[in-house]
């Protein structure tokens, strides 16, 4: 049976790590779970939860900052964030339904640790953007902190920002420092029916190039369209192309007449209100537009937003896909039929032929554990990262094996 730790304060965790590093002993770090079965399976026999480290240390409105324990649940952060009128921009994904774990699971640390972000990335950076600084424990049980409370604050190399997107193979964060931002005083969406997807994305891209500050730019073929909830889009037997605007209530409706005139080639759009808005692109959020199945394999691809469509389309030469075009094309969100490589030849010869990356989210456990989830390193790069590697954690003991086998 895997042996659990969970500290409930940051000396515990040093002292626990100090401990197994003196014996040499792999850990596998987790959270609350939300992403435990993404990526590759941590080669352990103890696993160590931040779980136990929760609480806002430092909330100041008025400077648009906070501080949170990193085992803090994203919806606990966000809830108080909303009683004072403010958000996390970035607007975090959570993996957890996708890949079978609990919703809502998601920590805090979690969304650095993986830099997962939503449909907002696209005006409001991604979640390392947004990061200011972390208080975090090393492989050799050493705490350090990086960072502070202002983004002019870093000389030299930016460590916290370099642990964003780390899963947890150089060190455990322990508490995370961040911009948080206004909610919008009013939003809109416009969505745009039966588009193609390579129209669809030209949509999208030509939208971005104004200077409106659309918020969130998705496009669902008819596949993922027909999952969503939202009562005036639900039963539409067609693509749906949807662009949100985000503005002080004077502005909006002006907004709105500028994007429709910039998109009128492209049809007439259903038109959702702000109560519509929020409830619609929250489904974005936890990928309810995907089927989630046992019989499938997810994949995240990022590429440029005009290779997009062109990618999906010679994927599907071989294999039947669902996709779900998020970032005006910049990420797809590409669900294919399980199989013992999960399709990563196939997947990775289309992307590697027209640019960009992918990482494999879901699939059983012995796929991930066989094939190459995230992207291959080159030799020079994988140089550089056992260097990084090796500094941080030279035993190799936090979450070996994670997102590459040997490192």
């Amino acid at each position: 049976m895997t042996e659990l730790l969970r500290p409930a304060a940051e000396w515990e965790l040093q002292s626990m790590i100090a401990k197994l590093a003196a014996q040499k002993r792999r850990v596998e770090v987790v959270g609350h779970g939300a992403l435990r079965n993404a990526g590759r399976v941590a080669r352990s026999d103890i696993v160590l939860s931040t779980a136990g480290l929760k609480g806002v240390t430092l909330y100041e409105p008025t400077e648009i900052v906070m501080s949170a324990r990193s085992g803090t649940p994203v919806y606990e952060i966000e809830a108080i964030l909303a009683a004072r009128g403010q958000m996390l921009a970035f607007e975090p994904v959570d993996l957890g339904p996708a890949t079978g774990a609990p919703g809502g699971a998601l920590s805090i640390g979690g969304v650095f640790a993986t830099n997962f972000s939503g449909s907002r990335r696209i005006l409001a950076g991604s979640a390392r953007d947004n990061l200011l600084g972390v208080r975090a424990v090393n492989g050799r049980g050493e705490l350090f902190k990086s960072g502070g409370r202002v983004m002019k604050n870093v000389t030299g190399l930016d460590i916290a920002r370099g642990l964003t997107g780390s899963w947890g193979t150089l060190a455990v964060m322990t508490e995370v420092t961040f911009k948080v931002a206004p909610l919008p005083q009013t939003m809109l969406t416009l969505a745009y029916t039966g588009l193609p997807d390579d129209l669809a994305i030209e949509a999208l891209t030509a939208t971005m190039a104004t200077p409106l500050e659309v918020s969130g730019a998705v496009h669902l073929p008819k596949g993922c369209a027909a999952r969503l909830k939202q009562p005036k889009l639900k039963g539409i037997d067609q693509p749906v192309t949807l662009l949100r605007l985000e503005t002080f209530s004077t502005a909006i409706e002006a907004r709105k007449e500028k994007l429709k005139a910039a998109l009128k080639v492209y049809g007439t759009p259903i038109e959702l209100d702000a109560e519509e808005t929020w409830s619609l692109w929250s489904e974005f959020r936890t990928l309810s537009v995907m089927p989630f199945s046992t019989e499938t394999s997810l994949w995240r691809i990022s590429t440029l937003p005009t290779k997009a469509a062109e990618i999906v389309f010679a994927i599907e030469k071989f294999m039947d896909s669902t996709a779900f075009y998020d970032w005006a094309g910049a990420l797809i969100w590409l669900e294919v039929p399980a199989a013992a490589d999960a399709g990563a030849a196939d997947v990775r010869r289309a992307v590697s032929v027209r640019g960009g990356h992918a990482t494999l989210i879901r699939a059983q456990p012995e796929v991930r554990a066989s094939v190459d989830v995230f992207e291959p390193l080159k030799p020079e790069i994988e140089r550089l990262t056992r260097g990084v590697k090796s500094a941080f954690d030279p035993d190799g003991l936090l979450n070996r094996g994670r997102m590459y086998a040997n490192l």
